[in-house]
């Protein structure tokens, strides 16, 4: 049961990144935090979902890290 649980919070999470990166467009990880509001490792596990599903694209500029849905 605690497994459906997980499953169920990530996927959450997944439509929480999609819908403010469809507002928002591209956006750093960090600030992508803060919006989603909630634990970075969820927030890792969704955005691996994204990324598996193709939706995602992912930019390095320096140190940072951004993320923006994938066109197309």
């Amino acid at each position: 049961m605690i497994m459906q649980e997980q499953y169920y919070g990530i996927g959450e999470t997944a439509g929480k990144i999609y819908k403010t990166l469809e507002q928002k467009g591209e956006i750093t990880l960090t600030k992508l935090l803060k919006e989603v509001g909630v634990d970075e490792a969820l927030l890792n596990q969704a955005i691996g979902w994204l990324a598996r599903e193709n939706n995602i694209n992912f930019s390095r500029i320096g140190q940072r890290v951004k993320v923006s849905l994938l066109k197309g």
